[in-house]
């Protein structure tokens, strides 16, 4: 038998152990895959305890994507540009970090929101994780320009700066978040993806938007990478003024499906995937 985990802290509402084992049963394949709570003070030792034969890897989520870099043993180029690990594979006892997010991002936003990023106008609200990948992933699609709004205007200009490099065709640029901010950049742009956690279940702020509702125009996709609820705040305001949206569930499945093909090396059932994800979301067995 072998093992597959998340880890994360307190991780009380992760979907991907019901996905992941849902996809892992119906490849018929002798893998376990369960939700490891690890505190801060705890990462070190669940790191070594993954290096063990018997763990193929594990999945990272909030808030140890960043904070378990220094204990692999190395990163794939996307975590490099990211700055961040989601996805860790055991390889003979060296620990290998990958980012699977940005897959997530763009394949749900293609996809699911049949939206070609290239030479689009798109506006991010937030700078966290989530924002990170989004960026890197809209640069490597060919963005026209990519706007950064958030509250800490500091940290949306060091996201900015960091990914720059990397961004040959792509214009970008941060504001901080104020009315006149999200005039001037949702004016002209195509795609709004809301990276912060306002609108979530258990975030405390359930009820909240991240944006002026009255600026969403009916041209623009809006894409809340938020999966619970299934329709947030700012989903349903979008609806409301015209716009097309996106929610979060199809990234969350799509990058644990990435991460399902790397750890055994067979195609994703992405289908049985989403049927679970649905179900634990409506509250059925």
């Amino acid at each position: 038998m072998k093992y597959l985990g998340v880890i994360g802290h307190p991780q009380i509402q992760s979907l991907s152990p019901i996905f992941q084992q849902a996809a892992l049963d119906y490849l018929r394949l002798d893998i376990i895959y369960e939700a490891w709570p690890t505190p801060e003070d705890g990462l070190a030792t669940r790191l070594r305890g993954t290096r063990s034969t018997s763990v193929l890897g594990a999945n990272v989520t909030i808030p140890h994507k960043q904070a378990v870099i220094p204990l692999l043993d190395g990163l794939d180029e996307t975590s490099r540009n990211v700055g961040a690990v989601n996805t860790i594979i055991n390889r003979e006892g060296r620990l290998h970090g990958c980012n699977t997010d940005v897959i997530g991002f763009l394949r749900a936003l293609r996809e699911d929101g049949a939206f070609d990023p290239t030479r689009k106008r798109v506006v991010i609200a937030g700078a966290g994780g989530a924002a990170r990948a989004a960026v890197v992933g809209l640069v490597e699609a060919g963005a026209g320009s990519v706007s950064v709004i958030n509250r800490t205007y500091a940290r949306a200009t060091r996201l900015i700066e960091e990914i720059l490099p990397l961004a040959e065709n792509t214009k970008l640029d941060a504001f901080p978040e104020m009315y006149a901010s999200w005039g001037a950049a949702l004016g002209s742009c195509d795609l709004l993806v809301n990276c912060t956690s306002l609108g979530s279940t258990g975030s405390g702020r359930e009820k909240e938007v991240p944006v002026p509702v009255d600026l969403i125009r009916s041209t623009m996709l809006v894409y809340d990478v938020i999966y619970r609820p299934a329709e947030t705040p700012l989903m349903k305001a979008a609806r409301k003024r015209g716009a097309e949206v996106l929610g979060g569930l199809p990234m969350l499945v799509y990058q644990g499906a990435a991460s399902l093909e790397m750890w055994t090396g067979q195609p994703a059932p992405v289908d049985v995937m989403f049927e679970a994800a649905n179900r634990a979301l409506k509250g059925k067995p």
